[in-house]
């Protein structure tokens, strides 16, 4: 009966664990949704934008979701960010966020940056990793937290 219990409750806690980290996203999905948003705006750019902004089509799947600037450094794509210059952004420790991910990105090609950033509906800044990329005149990324 006593190894019952103790399995028991050592699944508990295992499960207990595993749902812990399916709250937020891995750097496989977040890398695996970049190469998905590439396929998506060589597709249809346009559509493509406003699906990762939407978060349809599964661009928004716990705490990632791909953010896409243009030419001229603003939001193309983000949930909240539109219209405001991800070229010039700075992370929580005023780290040239946006200047980095300009830097990094490069077609064919996904390099990764880190920053600081909170979490979704949080305030404390957190590591987050970004994978990002040049799809034509877009730099994009989808970002992770460590």
């Amino acid at each position: 009966m006593r190894q019952i219990v103790l399995a028991s409750a050592l699944a508990f806690f295992a499960s207990a664990v595993i749902a812990a980290d399916a709250q937020y996203g891995t750097p496989e999905e977040a890398k695996a949704m970049l190469e998905k948003a590439v396929v998506a705006l060589k597709a249809d750019k346009g559509k493509a934008l406003v699906m990762f902004t939407m978060g349809e089509a599964g661009f928004k799947d716990r705490d990632l979701y791909p953010y896409c600037g243009g030419p001229d450094g603003y939001f193309t794509a983000h949930p909240t960010l539109i219209g405001r210059s991800l070229k010039n952004l700075k992370d929580k420790n005023g780290k040239p966020l946006g200047e980095e991910v300009y830097a990094r990105a490069r077609e064919g090609d996904i390099a990764m940056v880190w920053y600081v950033w909170p979490r979704p509906g949080q305030s404390d800044p957190v590591e987050k990793v970004a994978f990002v990329t040049r799809v034509g005149d877009q730099v994009c990324a989808v970002g992770y937290y460590k």
